[in-house]
């Protein structure tokens, strides 16, 4: 049986203001492989991160959640409190209730309350599916292929030799130059085009 826990944030003012965190809670705690929910002022912050990190170790958690902002702006910084806590960083979902819910509905918190529980509802329901990821890393030989051996083509393997890098000039024709073999002349200054 999955182990879930969910952190909710208040963002200062910035989700609590308008979502009722609490009601929020209280829902959450329903939900079935949710073993632990909570609320922080701050999840993001060290304080926050400490908090996450004690509850996943005390309660054996093994799925996390985080109702709080945006994905985009704290993903990797919960990630590395799961790393942290020694669980894989990538059994975490967020549900993001501060841009979808209490900045949208500022104006209406029943109904920014309501799809806070349906959000995080939706990101607990997701956590069953999630499979521990590993990073990998793929060495790389540090050669370019550049095909085409008109000016362009000619220009860009010049720029990559110059880099350092190794590069493989390939032309189907005999010679190279493209269309500018074909010319005597170049605009502006009728030089030789060859």
């Amino acid at each position: 049986m999955k182990r879930t826990g969910v952190f909710l944030c208040h963002c200062g003012t910035n989700i609590a203001a308008v979502v009722d965190v609490s009601r929020v809670a209280e829902e959450v705690k329903k939900m079935p492989t949710v073993a632990h929910v909570e609320e922080n002022k701050y999840c993001c912050s060290e304080p926050g991160q400490e908090a996450i990190i004690r509850a996943i170790k005390e309660h054996k958690l093994d799925r996390v959640v985080v109702a709080s902002c945006s994905p985009r702006m704290h993903e990797q910084t919960f990630q590395k409190a799961l790393e942290k806590a020694g669980l894989n960083p990538y059994l975490l979902e967020m549900a993001n209730v501060r841009e979808h819910c209490s900045w949208v509905h500022a104006q209406e918190p029943e109904k920014a309350t309501v799809k806070a529980i349906d959000l995080v509802r939706k990101a607990v329901a997701k956590t069953v599916r999630l499979q521990p990821l590993k990073e990998d890393y793929i060495g790389i030989t540090k050669r370019a292929l550049v095909i085409g051996g008109g000016i362009a083509g000619i220009q860009a393997a010049i720029d990559i030799a110059d880099a350092g890098y190794e590069v493989y000039l390939v032309e189907r024709e005999a010679t190279i130059g493209g269309k500018m073999a074909m010319l005597d002349k170049t605009f502006p200054t009728l030089d030789c085009s060859a």
